[in-house]
């Protein structure tokens, strides 16, 4: 049986044609796939269920992403502090130790948006409590976090500690909403708690009662800042066959576990997102869910993380593809532990792992019980400035990486891409799983996986100059590998001409304290002189993007001029989250690969729509020197992020 996650997704690929094949079944599933010069050969089949199969005829891998979420559901927007850093261990041991970490990112200015408490937190391993020794005031802790606007995940399991004497214990049993055995007693197994029974949320009177758990009057010590990990919920058993419940286990309407096992984790995931949209009448904000288990559909209320890694070289190269096949299988909001799960990473491989990590869809940190403390603010120098600034990466383009989940949501592209998906006709490349492009920035990263490697291999496809994101060192495409330098210090990243990034470049401690930063566009030209790219902003909270309340911005260069325009008309100057960014304005521009005959000219002409009359910036250029493109920046233009506008150069 699959151990934590299933999605019967096959695609195969050509350079003419994308197929794919999904396979509707939630049983035990085995597919045998036998290859040959000329054909690859599958042969599917399940232990039980019905024969449901969609064949997806492409023609390219975005036709099959756009049609399999058609069918699936495309992956949810999350808040916009689920995108950003994540911090977590099994254990932080007490209240006093969270709050300790908390002080010590902004003591050492390391940005960070949530912190994460595992099993240790609960009394006597009973979910919806907190032990009264070690965490005496969870309020108090959730205030301090909530200061600089982070967030806490704990964990909530579906197996219930098996005791008389505890409430939600007696509720499961009395109100009969336990998983049964093939006798038709309720089930009993072992996991964290020890004697345990399992929630069967295939039972909508299960699914009332798991939702009213989770009311702020209920889950006492809890804030509207707190959010959930569904852990062991594939379901895993300790003493159970295969590790998880026996074949013949009875869900509601009498359904054994064999028919519905890949299904299991999802139906806990749906109720415990229920649950978050009602802790409270009137106040509706997006959940955020993470989940061990998965199926086909999960990615409309979770995201996933790739299970239990160890601190090794292998795992943290096996990453990539990893995440980047949950991204073409409809689940991009998708990550692995960074620094490894098991064992004790050496500083270079957290930190490349670090720099690996900040390319992951969910970005995490994640250690087991037995390994040494490793935040990041604890490592040795160079090390802790080295990651310190990799994390800055990652928040500086989080407007970027917010326009790449809201692309998913509506049209089912993967958040980062691998190189077949975003060259389809280039063979050459249809094999490359360790760089990735994130979404359609046009940036191209290929973390460094390896031991002592001071240089990494990327591969351009198209005819386009790409430019490194840091000096602008220039490297021709056209089917070309580039050994990029990638000492310590550096992330091997490059720039598509072609494309303008929207970033912010202000450091802060937390994603929602960026709110109302000013924004640096980067205007990377192409051959032809040209660039275009796209803006999506909401309150990266609550779900009046789905009135209106939200930003969508083009912007366009076409050789003399920088335009921004609304890409759709959607009713949202009506907004109060569009009314009250209406002064976040662009504090610069940097034109990479600039005309040479922008060298003696000091301003541009700034049209502001709505403006009475015409501004001027200031514009600097910088001559290249072998080997790296010129640019320009114009200082302040002083335009609205929200606003139509042009710069005329």
């Amino acid at each position: 049986m699959t151990l934590y996650g299933s999605i019967p997704l096959m695609q195969a690929h050509r350079e003419d044609s994308t197929v794919g094949v999904f396979w509707l079944n939630a049983a035990e599933t085995w597919i045998d796939i036998v290859k040959s010069k000329t054909e690859t050969q599958t042969h599917w089949f399940s232990e039980a269920g019905q024969l449901d199969v969609f064949v997806f005829l492409g023609p390219s891998p975005s036709d099959i992403s756009k049609k399999y979420g058609e069918l699936t559901g495309y992956t949810q927007l999350p808040q916009q502090f689920a995108i950003a850093y994540h911090q977590c261990r099994w254990n932080y041991v007490t209240d006093e130790d969270v709050k300790e970490v908390d002080r010590s990112f902004d003591k050492y200015q390391i940005p960070y948006d949530v912190i994460w408490l595992d099993i240790e937190y609960l009394d006597d391993r009973k979910y919806f409590t907190w032990d009264p020794l070690t965490f005496p005031n969870p309020i108090g802790m959730e205030e301090q976090l909530d200061e600089s606007e982070r967030k806490l995940v704990v964990i909530i399991d579906p197996h219930i500690k098996n005791q008389d004497k505890f409430d939600i214990s007696k509720e499961l049993k009395s109100k009969d909403l336990a998983v049964k055995n093939k006798d038709g007693n309720i089930y009993e197994g072992w996991c964290w708690p020890g004697s345990s029974n399992w929630i069967d949320c295939f039972n909508p009177a299960a699914i009332k009662w798991w939702i009213s758990l989770f009311k702020y009057d209920r889950f006492k010590g809890t804030l509207p800042n707190v959010f959930i990990w569904n852990d062991m919920n594939e379901p895993s058993v300790f003493n159970g066959p295969e590790t998880t419940m026996p074949k013949d286990n009875l869900h509601h309407g009498n359904w054994e576990h064999r028919d519905i096992h890949n299904v299991n984790g999802i139906t806990f995931v749906n109720a415990t997102y229920q649950a978050l949209l009602e802790r409270k009448k009137g106040e509706v904000r997006r959940p955020f869910v993470l989940t061990r288990s998965f199926f086909a559909g999960a990615q409309r209320t979770s995201a996933m993380w790739t299970g239990d890694n160890q601190a090794t070289w292998e795992h943290l190269a096996a990453s990539l593809p990893m995440v980047l096949n949950n991204g073409i299988s409809g689940y991009p909001f998708a990550g692995a532990d960074v620094g490894g799960f098991f064992h004790n990473p050496s500083k270079e491989l957290l930190t490349r792992w670090y720099q690996t990590g900040i390319w992951y869809p969910f970005f995490r940190a994640h250690a087991h019980i037995d390994t040494r403390r490793r935040e990041p603010y604890l490592i040795q120098e160079p090390f802790r400035s080295i990651i310190t600034e990799a994390i800055r990466m990652r928040y500086q383009l989080l407007p970027a990486w917010y326009t790449a989940f809201h692309e998913a949501s509506v049209n089912g592209t993967p958040i980062v891409r691998p190189q077949f998906y975003v060259h389809p006709t280039d063979a050459a490349g249809f094999d490359i799983d360790d760089q990735l492009y994130l979404g359609s920035t046009g940036i191209l990263a290929k973390p460094v996986v390896s031991e002592e490697a001071t240089t990494a291999d990327i591969y351009i496809a198209d005819d386009e100059k790409y430019f490194d994101y840091y000096d602008y060192t220039v490297y021709q495409g056209a089917g070309k590998r580039h050994s990029v330098p990638a000492p310590m210090e550096k992330v091997p990243v490059l720039m598509q001409g072609g494309h303008v990034i929207p970033r912010k470049d202000r450091p802060r401690r937390s994603s929602s304290l960026m709110k109302h930063d000013p924004y640096t566009l980067v205007v990377v030209l192409d051959k032809n002189g040209q660039a275009e790219g796209t803006l999506y902003v909401d309150d990266g909270e609550t779900f009046d993007y789905q009135r209106g309340g939200y930003l969508h911005r083009r912007f366009h260069f076409d050789g003399s001029s920088l335009v921004s325009e609304d890409i759709a008309t959607h009713g949202s100057q009506t907004s109060a989250y569009l009314k009250a960014i209406a002064s976040v304005r662009v504090e610069r521009v940097v034109v990479i690969d600039a005309p040479k005959e922008w060298q003696d000219r000091t301003t541009v002409t700034v049209i502001e729509d709505g403006a009475k009359a015409s501004t001027s910036a200031s514009l600097e250029y910088h001559a290249h020197d072998v080997g790296k493109a010129p640019y320009a920046v114009v200082k302040n233009p002083n335009v609205g992020i929200s606003k139509a506008w042009r710069i005329e150069f």
